[in-house]
Parts: structure tokens; sequence; C-alpha cells
């Protein structure tokens, strides 16, 4: 039996946003975790809950899934390495007993401020060739893009909405 699919509906790899993206984090990622677990002995995960803490300390691990976009289990584990190295330390909340706040300790400043000189670096080597205006555009680019991954990861093509639309966007227009 024929396919039903036709080389035409294949994504182009060198054009589809999506994969770009993930293509270009999941090498940078991998580059970083090496780096950072070579030279300062933590992995990328934990270097992103360090930088966070730097940017919006005393939050609680759930706020870090919420901001980085990692699960739970992963930034458990990650705090769990973080807090047996000194790098972080636990309170309950005054607020709320149930939860719990995460802070840097000073040697996680310590160390959250190597790591941020090879990360400026790091950065400074990817955007070389990018003009002012260019790292401008790009970040205001990808801002825009961030905002729409709630509607992005909120589509369902079963939905009766989307049903609908995907049923008139394949009809024949009418509109002159």
């Amino acid at each position: 039996m024929p396919s039903k699919t036709s080389p035409a509906a294949s994504l182009d790899l060198d054009r589809y946003v999506p994969a770009l993206i993930t293509f270009l984090a999941n090498k940078m990622s991998a580059g970083a975790s090496r780096l950072y677990r070579d030279n300062f002995g933590v992995g990328i995960v934990e270097w992103r809950l360090l930088a966070l803490l730097k940017v919006e300390d005393a939050i609680t691990p759930n706020r870090m899934c919420q901001v980085i976009g990692l699960d739970k289990a992963a930034v458990s584990r990650s705090l769990k390495y973080l807090q047996a190295s000194a790098y972080v330390h636990f309170r309950s909340d005054p607020e709320d007993a149930r939860k719990t706040i995460v802070s840097l300790t000073e040697s996680g400043n310590v160390l959250h401020d190597e790591i941020f000189q090879v990360a400026i670096k790091r950065e400074a080597l990817l955007l070389g060739d990018f003009s002012a205006a260019e790292r401008d555009t790009l970040i205001d680019l990808l801002s825009r893009m961030n905002a729409r991954v709630g509607l992005v990861n909120a589509y369902d093509p079963n939905s009766p909405a989307n049903t609908q639309e995907n049923s008139q966007a394949n009809s024949p227009s009418t509109d002159c």
C-alpha cells in the first residue's frame, strides 16, 4: 500500500524554527555542561539554578521550575547536589511553613560569579558575528516566541475549536 505522506509533507530542518532552536539549545547545553562539570564540578542544570538564584534569590523550587521550564525531578536532584555542596541552603517560608525557600550561600555566590565569567564569554563567542541591533532584534524575537509558548503548548489538534479552524483553513477561500 503506498504511503500517504509525500516528500512535500516532510520538515525542512534548515527552516523549521522549533528544530533550529532545539538543535542550538541541545548543542549549547551539552558543551556548557561538559565545560562546567570539568572546571567547576556542576552541570548545566545546577548552573541554571545558580544563575536564577542570583537574579531572584529566596524562591521556591516550584518557582524555579516555572521560570526555567525544567521538571520538578531535575530541579530537586540538582538542588540536593547544590545543598550537599554547600552552594544553596533551604529554609521554611515564614508565610507558609509547607513551602521551602532556596537561597545561595556565600560559596554559591562565589561559584556563580566564576561560572558567570565563562558563560558571558561563551555568549560573546556565539553572538560574535551579530551587530548590536541584530542582538536586540534576536532578543526581541526570542522574547516574543517565549511569550507564545503557553499558547503553543495548549494547542490540541483534536479540540473542537481547532478542528473547525483546520477545516476552514483547508477549504477553498471565497474571499476576493
